[in-house]
């Protein structure tokens, strides 16, 4: 229901801004432009979105297999089952799905979202076998697609690639600054979806948040005090690392195992096409609705009134020349990271601006919303979302605040 009323509400307003424009002020392009951007978008959708997916689907699920025949991927759930029953108490005791959820997090904690989507694809088809209401999202994967929409990165690998080639002369300066945007974002997502779903905050469960922030607030320290210069290399090397190293990990682990490995491989890679094919109509009907939406200029006029209403109440506003960053960032990644750039291109502004660093802290805070509801929930079918989206988009909120107080903190 909320995500056909958003879809419609796209449309709509996108239609109400045209007719506006064509009556009042003789913009006698504006349709046009509407209607060439909703084929360029449902094209994108295919040949930019889902056809590049196929591929990295394709190898990630045969490694998957491979994993799941090896045994790591139990083996990884019953590790972390303490605090995973927690968040997820409709799973039963090491399922594979928790040992899936755990790779699609490590994959994004690193900043790697090829990696992180196969696997996060996979884990929502698990928790997909455990839903007695096929058509309807369940507490646990609203849980999982909501912490997923956090978007926790410790190593932001895109965002400092995207200032270096900008010219930026300190692009590491926003390292920290987005992984605790992340974290904040992260943390109002657990808390927003277990006040709903009402589950028990006990020890084991404050103890391994605790833990996991501890252990994040350890590898920040030790990148901050490295270098600026080993900081890049820091960045670049390590996420690329870490996951070329599991990539021969699952595979040696399947020989250790007398796996028949490029067999399993070849089973799971099979299923890489069935999950693309099944997401193209989702993904086509959500970024159609988002590009029309944008091209109408509702984001623009939407910026602007946050801007003037900040401006009334007398605060410091000079954050507002990075706010459609965070707004277009649940709407479309690809369209928040090209505002980032417009910002690091603009000569009032540049990549070491305190705007142009608020705007790559808010590219790091949080994730695509709307697209990793349309993505995970249509790879299985699901249409009823219940409150998935409400909760993911308040998250979103309180990361963009926490952002904002982080930038003036790190870069006023």
């Amino acid at each position: 229901m909320a995500l056909n009323f958003v879809w419609i509400a796209f449309f709509v307003i996108a239609f109400a801004i045209a007719l506006i424009k064509l009556i009042f002020f003789g913009d006698t392009q504006i349709f046009k432009t509407l209607v060439d951007g909703m084929f360029e978008a449902a094209k994108g959708s295919v040949m930019d979105v889902a056809f590049p997916l196929a591929g990295t689907m394709v190898f990630f699920l045969g490694l998957m297999n491979i994993a799941e025949k090896a045994g790591a991927i139990n083996w990884l759930a019953r590790i972390l089952n303490p605090f995973m029953k927690r968040l997820f108490p409709e799973v039963p005791d090491g399922h594979p799905a928790m040992g899936q959820m755990v790779m699609n997090f490590s994959a994004n904690m690193l900043g790697l979202d090829n990696a992180a989507t196969p696997f996060g694809l996979k884990a929502m088809e698990s928790l997909q076998s455990l839903n007695p209401s096929k058509d309807t999202a369940t507490h646990a994967q609203i849980m999982f697609l909501v912490l997923h929409t956090s978007g926790l990165t410790v190593i932001p690998l895109s965002i400092i690639s995207y200032r270096i080639a900008a010219g930026s002369v300190e692009p590491a300066s926003i390292f920290i600054p987005c992984v605790l945007a992340t974290i904040c974002t992260t943390l109002a997502s657990i808390l927003i979806v277990s006040i709903r779903q009402k589950l028990s905050w006990d020890k084991v469960l404050l103890g391994w948040i605790a833990g996991l922030i501890a252990a994040v607030f350890f590898i920040l320290l030790f990148v901050n005090s490295l270098p600026a210069l080993d900081k890049e290399v820091f960045s670049k090397v390590t996420g690329n690392l870490i996951l070329f190293v599991i990539v021969v990990l699952i595979i040696l682990g399947g020989v250790w195992k007398k796996i028949a490995v490029f067999d399993a491989f070849i089973e799971g890679a099979k299923n890489g096409f069935d999950v693309v094919l099944k997401i193209i109509p989702y993904l086509v009907g959500m970024l159609v609705a988002i590009r029309v939406f944008r091209d109408s200029g509702a984001l623009l006029y939407l910026v602007d009134g946050l801007s003037y209403v900040i401006g009334l109440t007398g605060m410091n506003s000079d954050f507002t020349g990075a706010l459609p960053v965070a707004i277009m960032k649940p709407f479309s990644g690809s369209g928040a990271r090209g505002l980032m750039l417009d910002i690091f291109a603009n000569p009032a502004y540049g990549p070491d601006s305190f705007v142009g660093k608020l705007a790559s802290t808010f590219q790091g805070s949080a994730d695509t919303t709307f697209y990793i509801i349309a993505l995970y929930f249509g790879s299985v079918g699901i249409r009823k979302v219940r409150y998935a989206i409400w909760a993911g988009i308040l998250a979103d909120l309180i990361g963009v605040v926490c952002a904002i107080i982080i930038g003036y903190i790190f870069f006023a």
